[in-house]
């Protein structure tokens, strides 16, 4: 039976991605909705955009595009400053491509695979965003500001006009627990801060959970 994952904040933790992937082993039948943030303050972002390009031959993936990937894009196409990323986490992303002052040590390959991530996934239950949403627009029309950017600290957003559930990341639950509301589930359980980097199924409510060290629990 095909299932439906979404994987939440990574920010660089290589090894905690690689244990979650490793005990969901996906087929090619599955769906792993990823929402964004792989890049950035961990260790290893290059290695995990390696690891989501492998995982795109193995299953359907949905890489959601992050605000973290929306700053890298555009300090590696020259559209914006790169003293702003830097200080949210760019140094260990430019660290683990081994930078020594040229951009081209990013590989073409990465920055296709971040141009052409997706804003939003849903299915007939559920809608996975990156940080936030309107719960009066559809999702086609969200502005991508709110869709990358907005945490649910900021703006808790009732139930969307499409009577689906919200799975959303970006607001970092520092004890490392899911957040849950009636209508919105947050997966952003912190791991690049010491605490976990969660696995959710949509349809059955199982999850997965692995430290940045690769260390696996089921919550």
């Amino acid at each position: 039976m095909s299932r439906t994952i979404a994987i939440g904040d990574i920010h660089g933790c290589l090894a905690a991605l690689n244990t979650l992937v490793n005990a969901i082993a996906p087929t090619a039948d599955d769906t792993i909705v990823t929402v964004g943030d792989y890049v950035d303050r961990g260790p290893d972002s290059k290695g995990v955009l390696n690891l989501l390009l492998d995982l795109e031959k193995k299953c359907r993936l949905v890489p959601l595009m992050g605000n973290h990937e929306e700053m890298m894009l555009a300090v590696m196409e020259r559209r914006m400053d790169p003293y702003s990323w830097l200080g949210h986490g760019g140094v260990e992303t430019m660290d683990s491509y081994g930078f020594t002052g040229d951009l081209g040590c990013v590989p073409a390959e990465h920055l296709e695979f971040i141009r052409r991530m997706p804003s939003f996934y849903e299915n007939d239950t559920h809608f996975v965003v990156h940080a936030n949403y309107d719960p009066e627009l559809p999702l086609s029309e969200q502005p991508d500001d709110l869709l990358r950017w907005v945490k649910i600290t900021e703006v808790l957003p009732g139930p969307h006009i499409s009577g689906k559930r919200a799975i959303v990341g970006h607001t970092h639950d520092r004890q490392g627990e899911l957040y849950e509301v009636p209508h919105l589930t947050c997966i952003d359980t912190y791991c690049y801060g010491g605490k976990w980097l969660t696995a959710l199924d949509l349809d059955t409510g199982k999850v997965w959970q692995s430290d940045r060290m690769g260390n696996l629990r089921f919550a």
